[in-house]
């Protein structure tokens, strides 16, 4: 065996579990060690909190994954509770459809239905390429793996390792980035033997 794809396989592991873990970094990071830290959630969204305290014996929040509150840095108990009131009445006002199907999806806004629709596309291609591979099968009565089968697969590896990517989720990157350098080894050694053949087909010709 050639150690390319063995080398493939394990880059993309790393890559995947770097591109993970840097949105777990941002959200873990403190800007101030000494504050304390919390998980909040609103409606669908899910964010980081920080908060210490004053010298006034009040206390000063930090978000991170907030957009609205984010940018404004450390602000006070009142901003604070302002900017949480104002995200939640947003959320409340959104028609009933649309809060039940962002929370069955586990998103926060409509624009994350592009990334919904990439790991449906690569489940699809899963689905699709044993169908294919069947129907092929039963037509020839023995066990064919077709091409079709691999470019399936590796379209829907490379989708569902994006998806899996976007969804900080360290065990599905981790199954499709081994997947993907597979899909793609099959694939050249098909064209490989097509090659192959047609050399043998021309010199037989000669």
């Amino acid at each position: 065996m050639k150690p390319g794809p063995i080398v493939a396989m394990v880059a993309l592991i790393f890559v995947g579990i770097w591109l993970v873990l840097q949105p777990t970094f941002e959200r873990t990071e403190r800007i101030d060690p000494a504050a304390q830290r919390f998980e909040m959630t609103l409606g669908s969204r899910q964010f980081a909190v920080e908060q210490r305290a004053r010298a006034d014996s009040t206390f000063e929040y930090h978000t991170k994954g907030l957009p609205s509150a984010d940018e404004l840095g450390w602000i006070g108990s009142l901003q604070f509770e302002a900017v949480v009131a104002g995200e939640l009445a947003a959320w409340e006002n959104r028609p009933g459809f649309e809060r039940t199907l962002l929370g069955f999806f586990n998103i926060s806004s409509w624009l994350n239905f592009g990334w919904i629709a990439i790991g449906l596309l690569g489940q699809c291609a899963f689905f699709g390429r044993m169908m294919v591979q069947w129907v092929v099968s039963e037509k020839k009565r023995e066990s064919v793996v077709p091409a079709a089968f691999w470019w399936m697969s590796l379209i829907g590896g490379i989708c569902l390792f994006s998806y899996f990517v976007w969804r900080v989720d360290f065990i599905g990157v981790l199954g499709q980035s081994t997947g993907v350098v597979i899909y793609a080894r099959n694939i050249r050694l098909i064209h490989k033997q097509k090659r192959r053949l047609a050399r043998s087909a021309a010199e037989d010709t000669r």
